[in-house]
């Protein structure tokens, strides 16, 4: 085995076996060269063309282009590295394969289960190196990204939602035959929102059974002290059982006893890739109150996913070095090409399961998680027989 060349690397990694540390060092460059190759090429094909497009067609300075570049370039790093995980463990494996290196260890009784404990270690390495990349850096820099670019365009927008706010409130309602469903207990829309105070109001009010009442305003503001609305300049229009007008009330000043979720929504206008999970779970939290249950769906599967994306580096880690460890005499061009057949059958998988959790045929949990376990199993299954 070719321990010189690794002299300086393995006395760098003080408690690991030689081959530990071997196997390690084989892993390394071709983990580098693969979250390069793969940052780029989706840089490439994910943000450099449009923003060419748009710096000769919407007269994008050059300047501002290449810091939108630059913040976006964390996103495609964070898809990178589990793909050049599977890729490390591939060609390293791989490479040890067709150089009879590990039918030489096998041949001291080093078992492939213990072969490939080297690549799930650096897996989780790379896992954990995900999430808190995922976390602290990709949010912040597509949010500053999407600022960037809309300043520049003079599309600037704000961080809340100016025009059409809309929420339905729901309460849970016993059927006849006992089951309980949700029922529409309020309707809040705002015709604009200026980040403090809301204009052209209407509420409609289904708390009792049918429509009780409608209330029209100028404006509304949030009064934080008492908890409640200040709405001013409006009509309260109550309505009879035959649906006909009982009685209207004008009003300057009406204090309303109304949740605070639709200035929540409208100041929460991040998108997905925008937030965090603490965010993602604030926002999932207001959005629980609305009763939406599409968008709390869809939320709670994004949710899951921003847990479970980082553990593609262990799947593909395992996947890699299960393949690796067969004989075999596999280039580089072939193990580039296997990579990118295994990448493409997992996300085809998880964009399925993602499909079916948002019909609500598989739970926010299983729609995220099932490609792992599925890749999961499928290294197991693909280690099992090359340790036959």
């Amino acid at each position: 085995m070719k321990f010189g060349k690794s002299k300086s690397i393995i006395a760098l990694m003080p408690g690991l076996s030689v081959m530990d540390r071997y196997i390690v060092f084989e892993l390394i460059p071709p983990l580098l060269f693969g979250i390069g190759a793969f940052s780029s090429l989706g840089v490439a094909i994910g943000t450099l063309f449009e923003l060419v497009r748009k710096v000769t067609e919407a007269g994008l300075p050059l300047g501002i282009a290449l810091q939108v570049l630059l913040l976006q370039i964390p996103q495609f790093i964070s898809y990178a590295l589990p793909m050049s995980m599977l890729l490390a463990a591939l060609m390293a494996y791989s490479r040890l394969s067709s150089d009879s290196e590990l039918i030489a260890m096998r041949s001291f009784g080093v078992s492939i289960y213990r072969l490939v404990i080297p690549a799930v270690v650096v897996s989780l390495l790379v896992t954990s190196l995900t999430f808190v990349f995922n976390e602290l850096v990709v949010p912040a820099a597509n949010y500053q990204s999407k600022i960037t670019l809309d300043k520049a365009l003079k599309k600037e927008r704000p961080s809340f939602q100016e025009r059409n706010i809309f929420y339905p409130e729901y309460q849970k309602v016993k059927l006849p035959n006992g089951k309980k469903v949700n029922k529409i207990k309020r309707w809040f829309y705002a015709e604009q929102f200026d980040g403090k105070q809301m204009r052209g109001l209407t509420i409609l009010d289904f708390s009792q059974t049918g429509l009780e009442q409608i209330v029209t305003s100028e404006s509304a503001v949030w009064n934080p002290t008492e908890n409640l609305w200040d709405f001013l300049d409006g009509t309260i229009y109550i309505i009879s059982p035959d649906a006909s007008y009982r009685n209207i009330l004008r009003f300057q000043k009406q204090k309303l006893q109304l949740p605070r979720t639709p200035l929540d929504l409208a100041k929460k206008n991040r998108d997905y890739g925008e937030m965090n999970i603490a965010q993602s779970l604030e926002r999932l939290e207001v959005l629980r109150h609305s009763g939406n249950a599409k968008k709390i769906r869809k939320l709670r599967i994004r949710i899951q996913q921003k847990i479970s994306f980082p553990f593609v580096c262990l799947v593909f880690g395992l996947v890699g070095a299960s393949l690796g460890t067969r004989p075999q005499r596999t280039g580089k061009a072939t193990s580039f090409g296997i990579s990118v057949l295994v990448i493409f059958s997992y996300y085809l998988l998880g964009f399925i399961t993602n499909a079916l959790g948002l019909v609500n045929i598989f739970s926010p949990l299983m729609a995220a998680w099932l490609p792992n376990l599925f890749g999961l199993g499928a290294g197991g299954l693909l280690l099992y027989r090359a340790a036959r």
